[in-house]
This record gives C-alpha cells, structure tokens and sequence, in this order.
C-alpha cells in the first residue's frame, strides 16, 4: 500500500474480530513507534504490551468503561519515561516526553493499517489507575491505550476541514 493510502485509510475501529494477532507483529508495530522523532534522540517512550483479559477488562474500566478496550486481541500502552527525558528539565518532562510519545503513536497507528489491522487512539482514561494495574515506576507515565485487532466492521472516510480554513501565511 503507498503511504498516501495507508494514511487516508486509517480509521478510529472499536469493534474488532477474536482473532490472535502474532507477537512478531506486535513487535514490528512497536518498532516503527520507536522510529518516531524524539528530542535529542533520547526516545522517552515505553510500551506495555496487554493481552490478559483480566488486565484489559480493568483498563477499559480505567478507560471510562470503554468496554472495545477489553475486547481487542490486544493493548499496547504507550508510556512516556519522565526519566529518559529528564536532560530537557522541565519542559523535557511536561512537554518533549509527551511530543516524542505522541510522533511513536501515529507512526504505530499507521504501521497498524500497514498490516491490515485497526486500532483506536485512546487518551480517555484515569492515569493513576493505568499505572496502578500495570504496575508502573514513578517515572512512567501513561499516554495512551491502543486496543488492536481485525477490524469487524467496514468503516468509511471521516471528513477534514478543508485546508483553507486551516492554513495561516506569515501571521494569523
């Protein structure tokens, strides 16, 4: 698939088939996150791989009680490492780790398509609560659950604002 349409393609899926995904592509999935961009390379980003379904029932209870959570083959949590990112100070730590974290997750979404799966970016959860069932450091910060599977439905194109309305020259 050509990149163009591997980004046009993806789509936010909460309903997915019972079917076992291979750990070698949940290993490839995260590699691609870990190619992302991040702040003098430190790469301030860890990654929890979920597939219990104990473990997935309580984070989709953390999760606000989005149920589609528990119900994908699998969850990789994303987690920024306030450690790793610590040479930045401050900013490092309240912005830099986020940034880095967010450019693994897109690259994750689109590796996700890539191999015919879907998944579905979820920021809605009561972080103290992840970190508590996975057992997190201090220094670990939860940034995402990313429920994946095989897709069980066919979903269409979201719409965009068009650009114009988007697209400021030189000054607001």
């Amino acid at each position: 698939m050509e990149l163009i349409d591997v980004i046009k393609a993806r789509r936010s899926v909460r309903r997915f088939r019972q079917k076992k995904i291979e750990d070698n592509m949940i290993r490839e999935i995260i590699e691609f996150g870990n190619l992302a961009p991040s702040a003098g390379n430190l790469q301030p980003r860890d990654f929890v791989v979920v597939k219990e379904p104990d473990t997935k029932k309580k984070l989709a209870r953390a999760a606000l009680d989005q149920d589609f959570v528990a119900e994908a083959p699998v969850v990789v949590v994303v987690c920024a490492n306030l450690r790793r990112c610590a040479p930045y100070g401050t900013r490092g730590r309240e912005l830099y780790c986020i940034q880095d974290s967010a450019a693994a997750i897109e690259n994750m979404l689109l590796a996700i398509v890539d191999k015919g799966l879907a998944c579905c970016w979820v920021g809605a959860f009561d972080e103290n609560a992840v970190s508590g069932i996975l057992d997190m450091p201090q220094h670990i910060r939860p940034m995402a659950l990313l429920p994946i599977g095989y897709s069980e439905v066919k979903t269409g194109f979201a719409s965009r604002i068009d650009l114009d309305e988007l697209i400021h020259h030189e000054r607001w």
